[in-house]
């Protein structure tokens, strides 16, 4: 197999999460408050992040290079209410040179359509030192794998 069929065959990284919806992320009618949602998509991405893109808690803050949203867009397309059961799944969407892409889906337990959906841009950061705010570029393995 030649290395353009390995490299398109490549599946995109996933993450799933689960989160029961508490009082704290309702509304005074018991409803999921859209900023519940970009919590548990939070939760999802630093999971992502650090479980399949092989970023580092702990590195991160020694160097001071962080993943920071840049861009988020969310579509709210049916309501979650107290007490479900939610499925948040994660992918890697796309990479560029400074930024890269990630999508979210929220379902509900027994609900079979999608709730929320959700993409997010963001950039590595520099954080500390002389380049402290500025994007870095992603690593090139990441744009070689992941194109």
């Amino acid at each position: 197999m030649d290395h353009e069929a390995e490299v398109s065959n490549y599946q995109m990284p996933e993450f799933t999460t689960h989160e029961e919806v508490m009082f704290f992320d309702t509304d005074i009618g018991g409803v999921v408050h859209n900023l519940a949602y970009l919590r548990m998509i939070e939760t999802c991405r630093t999971k992502l992040a650090t479980e399949k893109l092989g970023m580092n808690l702990k590195s991160m803050a020694d160097t001071g290079l962080f993943p920071v949203v840049v861009r988020t867009e969310v579509d709210y397309r049916s309501p979650a209410t107290l007490g479900h059961k939610l499925s948040i799944k994660g992918r890697l969407e796309s990479v560029e040179r400074v930024k890269f892409w990630c999508a979210f889906e929220i379902y509900a337990e027994g609900i079979d359509k999608c709730l929320v959906t959700c993409r997010q841009a963001l950039a590595m950061v520099q954080m500390k030192g002389d380049n402290t705010g500025r994007p870095q570029r992603l690593p090139v393995e990441w744009r070689e794998k992941y194109s």
